[in-house]
């Protein structure tokens, strides 16, 4: 692994929740299953509104008998709050160890989810797509080691494969958890029992099929910022969010998808779908879907 080159993400931040109920504390809270964090394996995880609708998402990975939270960092305050605000009287420790770990990308095809632990840290195979490689939560020293690529390298991966992270990409009590494709991409446990916003995501899964998602798409020309509206026939259909490159993630109505639809627009530039791999789209009745 060595060999590898990394991306070091300085815009992510790592919280440790520690404690005899740490595990059990977790588990109520999120959106995956804590039975599933092992030493051996890691998890992608959300915490929700009561409403169902997206907050924070993270990484969760057991190093030792505690647990790490790989989080974006400009939010990490908001979220050791909100995590304290749960804690009650659970036997929990909740704090901010960013300065004895920096996160890094290693990118290349990993077993999704599955931890290596290092003398320094963690190894983790990012879970939510083998092919998003491996993520390093390690004392910053460590990282010496390891040959440098930009972190444009890792977001640029991602954004083709179509995943977004954190509020650039997911909007803070906006968007709700399986329009951002947290179901298939391993951050969702249906079967685990209750959790904050658990009833509106089990209803909105049985209710079967899903107006907007969060897309990839490929930019005819430059890139406009992010929020630009995205426009079809003179209507608006979603919004920009991150983009790198020629490639951009789109919130799109899956209508404007559908085949017959006229083109995307945004800005002055024209915008290509992207379908990944991974994804396999219902479309909704365009009769029925509203304004």
């Amino acid at each position: 692994m060595k060999a590898a080159q990394i991306c070091l993400l300085p815009e992510r931040g790592v919280i440790e929740v520690s404690g005899p109920e740490a595990r059990a504390f977790l588990q109520g809270l999120i959106t995956n299953n804590m039975d599933m964090v092992t030493p051996e394996h890691a998890i992608y995880a959300a915490l929700l509104t009561p409403q169902g609708k997206y907050l924070f998402d993270f990484f969760v990975v057991q190093h030792g008998e505690t647990f790490l939270l790989d989080c974006e960092a400009a939010r990490l305050p908001d979220l050791c709050k909100r995590l304290n605000f749960y804690r009650l009287r659970a036997k929990v420790t909740i704090r901010d160890v960013s300065a004895d770990y920096s996160v890094a990308a290693m990118i290349g095809p990993a077993q999704a989810g599955a931890t290596q632990t290092h003398q320094d840290g963690v190894i983790y195979a990012d879970p939510r797509l083998a092919a998003m490689g491996a993520r390093l939560l390690l004392a910053p020293s460590a990282l010496s080691e390891y040959a440098h690529a930009p972190a444009q390298d890792y977001h640029r991966r991602r954004i083709e494969l179509g995943l977004a992270e954190g509020a650039r990409d997911i909007a803070v009590e906006k968007y709700f958890l399986l329009e951002a494709n947290f179901e298939e991409l391993n951050g969702v446990d249906f079967k685990k029992g209750c959790y904050v916003g658990q009833e509106l995501v089990s209803r909105m899964k049985h209710r079967g099929v899903l107006r907007k998602r969060i897309l990839p798409v490929v930019v005819d020309g430059p890139c406009p910022h992010p929020g630009t509206p995205i426009l079809a026939a003179g209507r608006e259909v979603g919004v920009l969010h991150s983009s790198q490159g020629s490639r951009a993630l789109a919130f799109l109505r899956l209508s404007a998808l559908a085949p017959g639809a006229p083109p995307l627009q945004s800005g002055e530039v024209a915008l290509t779908p992207a379908l990944p791999s991974w994804l396999t789209l219902t479309f909704p009745d365009t009769a029925d879907d509203p304004e």
